[in-house]
Formats: structure tokens, sequence, C-alpha cells
């Protein structure tokens, strides 16, 4: 392949991810949830992991620090998250959900299931399948 192909296959990717999100959040904002998504992205993490340090957050994200430090902030100002000191280390947050957190969780999942559903539209299952394996083949080359 030459350098325009992969020129022209990164610049899809970005456009197609890019995409994703503004459909997502644009979703979100008319169903009023009331976060974005890469605050749902966070909440959803804290829901399966229960609680984590906020730089293991950070690394499981791929965020930087002071970004995730903006999300989480936001969140404990709207009660979903709540921030504590790790009981080893001072210099550490944990962090997890708080109930309310957890219900939002819980409520807005079918929700945004549909939504990220609306993506796979005319897609079968192998598809998907290839897709996942050539997302993940990608990924695996640059680590």
């Amino acid at each position: 392949m030459n350098e325009e192909t992969f020129s022209s296959y990164s610049f899809l990717l970005d456009r197609t991810a890019r995409r994703v999100k503004q459909y997502a959040q644009q979703r979100f904002k008319e169903l009023g949830f009331n976060i974005t998504v890469d605050q749902w992205i966070v909440l959803k993490h804290l829901y399966e992991h229960k609680e984590l340090k906020q730089n293991e957050l950070a690394e499981l994200l791929f965020k930087d620090n002071p970004t995730l430090t903006r999300i989480i902030d936001l969140l404990c100002n709207k009660g979903l998250t709540v921030r504590n000191t790790h009981p080893e280390d001072r210099r550490s947050f944990m962090v997890s959900l708080t109930r309310n957190g957890v219900k939002k969780v819980e409520q807005l999942s079918p929700k945004v299931k549909d939504i990220r559903l609306k993506a796979w539209e005319g897609l079968s299952t192998r598809d998907f399948n290839q897709f996942k394996k050539i997302l993940n083949t990608i990924y695996q080359n640059l680590g």
C-alpha cells in the first residue's frame, strides 16, 4: 500500500470516530441525559470496576490527568462520583460512584446501547467481527 492509501484510511477512521461521538453527544442532549459522552465513559468504567485510583482510570480511558480531573470534578459536582484519599497513599485519590451515580448508569445503559446500535445498522455479525479484528490488529501493531 502507498502512503496515500494509508492517509485515506486514517482519515476515514478519524472521521468515523468523530461522527460516532458527535451523534452520541447529540442524542445524549436530546434525551436529557445531563452528562457528556466522556462523562458517561467514566461512569460506565467506575460501574464496572467499583473503585479505581484516578491515575488508573486515566490510563484505562486514555485520558491525560488534567482532562480526567475536570471530568471527575464535574461528576462530583453532579453528585454522581466521589473522590476519596487513597488509604495507603495520601497523594492518590480513589474514585467511585455514589448511589445516584449507580442509578444513573443503570437508568441510561439501555438507552446508550440503543444509541450505539445505530452505528451498526445494516452490518452483519460477520462485518462487525471483521471490523473488530481489524481494529484490534491496528491497536496491537502500535502497542
